[in-house]
């Protein structure tokens, strides 16, 4: 468990790094995402420098591709990514502001535009099923993501499909860049309505490793259902000031709130 701690702890300082050297970003999201990422990768997921480039693996999909700061700092932390995360968002830098997976190993689907992720992973699902390839799809949505019509669309497929090798994850922090998402656009109860297009559904604190660590293991067991684990987070958690305030969605710290910030995290070292 310390081991997940820490690996977490570094993936905060490398995302707050990112974002202030590039001015520009999403740390909001991807702060809170942090522990779910960490176990994905350090945990759940078959990925390691020996298979990344493979398709005989699981992989995942950032459907809320904005967070991007997030997957490039697992990615770096795991030793799957090599560049210098400091060229986030530079010209020419293969770290775009959205994945790219022809740039960069490991991003196993482009995204950014809300909706289209899920979508993706549900194919994959889908054609693992087809070839008789046991690797698991795993899937990252933000709540505010849900909105969007596609998702819905993807939800009744995998369902229709039986499609329980994919497993989806909702960053429920509650916020999106216009404000609070029952605010926007309500929806909610995301929960009860994956559970009404026939997913399993899993309710657990997005930032509780024993948590997020069972709820996957939950998902592994459950037959001829997609999972949908509802994760409960802190929109900018692990920064005092950037915490469930929805104006850290898409601004980037200036130099004094970023030696605020990784002050904060070098304490939880």
């Amino acid at each position: 468990m310390n081991n997940l701690k820490k690996h977490a702890n570094n993936i905060r300082k490398n995302i707050v790094k990112m974002v202030a050297n590039a001015k520009s970003g999403h740390p909001g999201g991807s702060l809170s995402a942090t522990e779910i990422l960490t176990v994905l990768y350090f945990e759940e997921m078959n990925i390691d420098a020996s298979n990344v480039s493979s398709t005989n693996r699981d992989r995942f999909v950032l459907s809320k591709g904005h967070a991007s700061p997030c997957l490039y700092a697992t990615l770096a932390e795991k030793g799957l990514l090599h560049e210098d995360l400091l060229t986030f968002r530079k010209l020419n830098s293969k770290l775009q502001g959205h994945p790219n997976m022809k740039s960069v190993d490991g991003v196993d689907m482009s995204t950014g535009s809300l909706g289209q992720g899920i979508s993706a992973a549900v194919g994959m699902a889908l054609a693992n099923k087809v070839d008789h390839n046991d690797n698991r799809v795993y899937a990252l949505l933000g709540d505010g993501e849900c909105e969007e019509g596609q998702v819905w669309e993807a939800a009744m497929c995998a369902a229709h499909y039986k499609l329980d090798n994919l497993c989806a994850i909702v960053d429920f922090n509650g916020l999106q860049i216009d404000g609070n998402v029952q605010d926007v656009m309500n929806p909610c109860p995301i929960d009860q309505k994956f559970a009404a297009f026939g997913w399993n559904v899993i309710c657990i604190d997005g930032h509780d490793f024993i948590q997020i660590n069972d709820a996957f293991a939950r998902a592994r067991m459950c037959k001829d259902r997609p999972t949908m684990i509802l994760a409960k987070t802190i929109k900018g958690k692990g920064v005092s000031f950037m915490e469930n305030n929805a104006g850290w969605h898409g601004v980037a710290p200036n130099e004094e709130q970023l030696a605020q910030a990784l002050k904060e995290l070098e304490a939880n070292d």
